[in-house]
């Protein structure tokens, strides 16, 4: 695979039994920048391979164009900050687009498609607060409990969840919802209705680390986040620069420490 696709992460791994140093793949995740006929649409999250397919099966689902033909042609710039695929369309479909421009619906697997362009994506964002670290033993109990506290998960077996954990394990607040965004999004929404400082402790979500995730967990002012799926590596590298610990494939039999520390 090339390395836009996915990068080697040195990691340490905690079983029950003993700890080590090893390395896993993970993948890479990428800002793409939808701009048809010179005007920004939306910028996506995406594994960077494909992108032409992709451009054609986007404005095709989001109704964008009418028909595949009305994309005239398509040109990829690669940049710093992602990619950008400029697409030429039929001026029918865009005058339609312009009209509709900025009602695109959000998704439950998409966290950035408010974002018009690359720049308003890459906003400076605080460091997190510096607090002891977790430790590992509160970790593992909230991985073995988590699904003991997903009511709405229980009964319909497909929502995420995301639960906010004390130090030492205690489970404080969990939200659930069918998009892992939405799931974190209402956790922070009746922290901050409370008053709630996210600082001490660690959140757990049930799904993938991804950029926006870990954007948000950063805003919320959490210092560890645990994660069931592994992390992209946008996600890590935001993480390293906040000073966000971040704990991956955090499963019953192991744990995956990809930033910061853990006790």
């Amino acid at each position: 695979m090339p390395e836009s696709v996915m990068t080697y992460w040195p990691v340490q791994r905690f079983t029950e039994t003993e700890a080590e140093t090893t390395t896993l793949a993970i993948a890479e995740e990428t800002p793409v920048n939808f701009v048809y006929n010179s005007v920004p649409y939306a910028v996506m999250m995406a594994t960077c391979q494909d992108l032409e397919d992709y451009a054609y099966g986007f404005s095709i689902t989001e109704r964008l164009v009418s028909h595949p033909s009305s994309i005239r042609s398509i040109r990829t710039e690669m940049g710093e900050d992602g990619v950008t695929l400029f697409l030429d369309i039929a001026g029918e479909d865009f005058r339609r687009l312009l009209q509709s421009r900025r009602a695109m619906t959000g998704r439950t697997g998409c966290g950035v498609c408010g974002s018009e362009d690359l720049k308003s994506l890459h906003q400076a964002l605080p460091a997190v607060p510096v607090m002891p670290p977790v430790p590992l033993s509160a970790i593992r109990h909230a991985v073995k409990t988590l699904a003991d506290h997903q009511t709405l998960n229980a009964q319909v077996h497909m929502v995420h969840g995301a639960a906010w954990y004390g130090s030492e394990g205690a489970l404080r607040m969990i939200r659930e919802d069918v998009g892992r965004h939405n799931a974190l999004d209402k956790l922070i929404g009746a922290g901050l209705r409370q008053n709630i400082c996210f600082a001490e402790g660690f959140c757990i979500i049930t799904s993938r680390c991804s950029y926006e995730m870990v954007q948000k967990a950063i805003l919320a002012g959490f210092s560890t986040l645990v994660a069931v799926s592994a992390p992209t590596t946008r996600a890590v590298r935001l993480a390293e620069q906040a000073g966000l610990t971040i704990v991956a494939l955090a499963r019953r039999s192991s744990q995956h420490l990809f930033t910061g520390a853990i006790g």
